[in-house]
């Protein structure tokens, strides 16, 4: 595939967004409203017994992840707003956060989310939300993080660069 050799055609224009195959909010609801209509559909055993020290180990894990992975997301939200740029990437990105939670994972928000969907699953006992955690991460990280990079990458070119050459994509 020919470059274009006028780099004025290379930039992004101001309206450029990274074009996510689709929201991530409504994949992860979508995966667990999935997750909860195959249970119905199809129910497994959860690999941990109802009761006993299992069960509420099990019970305090999900707890955690849900309370973590919130906070991860709050923190995230809380970059973008103090760095005035929008969170939702229906809209152009106007600055590059590196700072705070974002100088220790690239994307935190989308750490959180899976925090809180891992937590959901654990606990509801839905073996098949946890099942479903692979299949999201692929969609995630190749239709959304993937697209992101590139079109950050584009956006704001070295910054981003060195960027990606500090800090992690997820931890």
């Amino acid at each position: 595939m020919a470059m274009d050799p006028d780099p004025a055609a290379q930039q992004p224009t101001d309206s450029e967004t990274a074009g996510a195959v689709a929201r991530p909010p409504l994949v992860f609801a979508a995966a667990l409203l999935l997750g909860f209509a195959v249970d119905h559909l199809l129910p497994l055993t959860f690999p941990i017994a109802g009761t006993g020290l299992a069960h509420d180990i099990s019970a305090v894990i999900a707890g955690a992840l849900i309370l973590c992975g919130a906070a991860v997301f709050a923190a995230s939200i809380r970059n973008f707003s103090g760095a005035a740029t929008p969170v939702q990437g229906t809209r152009p990105t106007t600055a590059l956060v590196t700072t705070g939670i974002h100088g220790l994972s690239r994307n935190p928000i989308y750490l959180g989310m899976f925090m809180t969907y891992c937590g959901i699953g654990l606990a509801v006992r839905s073996p098949w939300i946890l099942i479903l955690v692979p299949p999201l991460a692929v969609l995630i990280r190749y239709g959304v993080v993937a697209r992101e990079e590139a079109y950050l990458e584009r956006r704001f070119g070295d910054a981003y660069r060195d960027y990606k050459a500090r800090v992690r994509r997820w931890l």
